[in-house]
């Protein structure tokens, strides 16, 4: 998180986001669309992120917000959004700390 970040920990990450867009950042929001099991955060949680890979929100927490943010900073230079599935049964799920048998789905846009 960066400085500006600190000023706005209350806000909602949506608030984040169009302070971060009127100020001239390129940025995209990560928002969980479906949870199965155990999952860390609720349907409809969000994460904005910039190019520069600052982020505000969350959307799961440990190495799975990492791979969030990893994807998201290409979204923002591609411009194409992208669908994120993390859980037990994806290989991916060990390496990023999803373990516990749950499984979330995270869409990744970039605004415009």
């Amino acid at each position: 998180m960066d400085a500006s970040s600190a000023t706005t920990d209350n806000l909602d990450p949506l608030q984040v986001a169009e302070t971060w867009k009127s100020g001239g950042r390129d940025v995209a929001i990560a928002t969980v669309m479906e949870t199965w099991g155990s999952a860390p955060r609720p349907t409809g949680s969000q994460l904005v992120i910039d190019s520069a890979g600052n982020f505000h929100g969350s959307v799961s927490g440990g190495c799975v917000e990492g791979a969030v943010i990893t994807e998201a900073v290409d979204v923002i230079e591609t411009g194409e959004p992208r669908m994120l599935e993390f859980g037990v049964a994806d290989e991916t799920a060990w390496r990023v700390g999803l373990s516990c048998g749950g499984r979330i789905k995270v869409f990744v846009e970039r605004l415009g």
